[in-house]
């Protein structure tokens, strides 16, 4: 009897843990208007996220309003839809000059973006060739 509780516990939770976010506010019809929007960003360094060493990971959420642990989740929303979630658009800021020192730096990004998956990885030869970006979506 003792394992038919305790399976009937497991069913339970397990039920509670995948069907409550599908009710309450999450069937509100507003929210139903915005394609979703949710990103996991993270930053190690290494030569590949595979072999990376973790050293801070955000999330960065878009809509229906900006929100998320990333420092700066309003500007880094309006940069990504500036270039239409195009992460390889952001563009180098002119005048900005870095050491040739190689101090690998590698940035991912996963999640969804206006409802497409996205699964990104870029590898910069150091913290300064990351911050020449000029996009705040990477400084975290």
């Amino acid at each position: 009897m003792r394992n038919t509780a305790r399976w009937a516990a497991t069913l339970a939770l397990t039920a509670g843990a995948v069907c409550g976010p599908l009710t309450g506010a999450a069937l509100a019809a507003p929210d139903s208007l915005y394609a979703p929007s949710a990103l996991v960003l993270t930053l190690g360094h290494g030569d590949s996220a595979a072999t990376a060493t973790p050293a801070r990971a955000v999330t960065l959420t878009c809509a229906p309003t900006a929100s998320g642990t990333h420092p700066a989740a309003a500007l880094a929303c309006a940069e990504l839809r500036g270039v239409g979630g195009d992460l390889d658009a952001f563009q180098v800021r002119d005048g900005v000059q870095c050491t040739k020192q190689y101090d690998p730096v590698v940035v991912t990004v996963d999640g969804v973006w206006q409802g497409r998956r996205v699964s990104y990885e870029r590898t910069f030869a150091n913290e300064c060739v990351k911050g020449s970006l000029g996009a705040s979506l990477f400084t975290f």
